[in-house]
């Protein structure tokens, strides 16, 4: 069971051990400095502004973000150059991203004539000149263009477009999670910088400056960093892991930093018991699709033989030995399956210094836009 000196903090919550955080923001800052990429962090596994100051005070050269609402929360705590890296549409959501370029360096992405053109036009309004970045699919089939289908037109039309300013290209390689193994993990980030380099070379012999070579991904990072020609790595759940990194081989247990501390509320049957973590807590994510998928919602710290088998909305329902001594009153350490889902779902997080209670962090854009 978990130490009892945890037992005045109000369950059910997210620990946040902070020598594993900076041991894990640490290790990936140092690899970017050796391999020579910027480091630009995804911050939308931890959405707390405090935190984002470590990273870049450990080195990041700016942050990443998936929402309006996170760069704002991000902006507002003091952080001034902000990546946007998802396609913004609708002239609502382009004049707020404008308003944030009053306050810090934005840059965003684009990956259609449409979304190109309407940026265009609203900077154009403002008389601002935007930075823009072309997206690429480099195996996710989520947002982007595929390299040789489009890439060089669409980056000719952002150069061409007099408000805007062609700052290179990025991509997310999240397919790595389907990977079933980390070798495979690790042939998909040297392919996904590998498409890369080449992209920007022929950016580049077409007479379109490429400065940023943009790759993302926590299991790919430092696979892809390391090809020659990417410029930028933008990981983000490094600064926790979780279970889904362990199941890829990219983590181990003692390199996550988030635990959800719960206390039992009923053991009603001798091989169940009931915590108060349920799925508003863990979330129901069952973890990444490749590697070893771990059995349930998430591992009790220090207990393999209990397995988190079912989740109602208040309460996660384990399954454990009928000889357990677990009683009604234990508290529990939950490691989760994705660490940013379960940080998202919560207001706080409490973070832990030497296996004492230290302080609350406030997690911003829970909900974001």
């Amino acid at each position: 069971m978990t130490k009892k000196k945890f037992a005045a903090i109000d369950t059910p919550v997210p620990l946040l051990r902070e020598a594993i955080l900076v041991r894990n923001i640490t290790d990936m800052a140092g690899f970017a400095g050796e391999a020579g990429v910027d480091l630009r962090p995804h911050v939308k596994a931890h959405k707390i502004p405090r935190l984002a100051r470590i990273q870049v005070n450990q080195g990041a050269v700016g942050i990443t973000v998936s929402k309006l609402d996170e760069a704002e929360a991000m902006i507002d705590g003091g952080l001034k150059d902000v990546f946007v890296a998802s396609p913004i549409s609708g002239p609502q959501k382009i004049k707020r991203l404008l308003r944030f370029a009053e306050k810090a360096e934005i840059s965003v992405v684009a990956d259609s004539p449409e979304g190109i053109g309407a940026l265009a036009r609203e900077a154009g309004k403002k008389g601002t000149k935007l930075k823009v970045l072309l997206e690429i699919d480099s195996g996710n089939n989520l947002c982007g263009v595929l390299p040789d289908e489009g890439a060089l037109e669409l980056a000719r039309q952002i150069q061409g477009k007099g408000s805007l300013e062609f700052s290179g290209i990025m991509t997310h390689a999240g397919h790595c999670h389907d990977a079933r193994g980390p070798e495979k993990v690790q042939a998909i980030g040297r392919q996904e910088g590998q498409m890369m380099a080449d992209l920007a070379a022929n950016l580049k012999k077409e007479g379109l400056p490429c400065p940023r070579v943009s790759v993302g991904s926590t299991p790919t990072a430092k696979m892809a960093g390391m090809v020659k020609g990417v410029t930028e790595i933008r990981p983000g759940n490094y600064v926790f892991n979780d279970l889904g990194e362990v199941s890829l081989g990219v983590a181990m247990e003692e390199d996550c930093a988030v635990t959800v501390l719960t206390r039992v509320v009923s053991r009603p049957t001798k091989e169940r018991c009931i915590v108060d973590a349920g799925s508003k807590t863990l979330s129901l994510d069952r973890g990444v699709k490749g590697g070893t998928i771990f059995a349930g919602y998430g591992k009790v710290k220090g207990n393999a033989e209990i397995v988190v088998s079912r989740l109602a909305e208040e309460h996660g329902i384990l399954t454990l030995p009928p000889e357990s001594e677990i009683k009604v009153g234990d508290l529990l350490e939950i490691i989760p399956n994705h660490a940013g889902l379960v940080v998202n779902l919560a207001s706080t997080v409490h973070v832990i210094r030497n296996e004492e209670p230290w302080e609350e962090w406030k997690v911003s854009a829970v909900g974001s836009k």
